[in-house]
């Protein structure tokens, strides 16, 4: 269980269609900066699987349940959503962490 004190964090997976990574990739990379900039973003990083291209995970820190949510409900990331069914071969799949050490 994590505590309130404790921020939200989570590695979000994307996984790419066919033919489709670099507009994952580049929709994906609209989403950094507005979020970086917003007040309860702590941690916004993305990466791409080295053995497995077209893979891509997103690493998410928000103060909280509350910031994530306002996050989800920002025009950036709607507009994400808006295009995400056609550029993704699976659903996102969203990983909350609880810090161990």
């Amino acid at each position: 269980m994590s505590n309130p004190a404790t921020p939200l964090v989570s590695i979000a997976v994307l996984k790419a269609r066919l033919g489709r990574e670099q507009d994952l990739k580049k929709a994906l990379l609209a989403l950094i900066e507005p979020t970086r900039a917003e007040p309860g973003n702590l941690d916004y990083v993305l990466f791409e699987g080295r053995d497995e291209r077209g893979t891509f995970y997103m690493r998410e820190a928000f103060v909280d349940q509350a910031a994530l949510d306002d996050h989800c409900a920002t025009s950036h990331f709607q507009a994400f959503v808006a295009i995400s069914g056609a550029l993704l071969a699976e659903p996102l799949r969203l990983i909350f962490l609880d810090p161990v050490a």
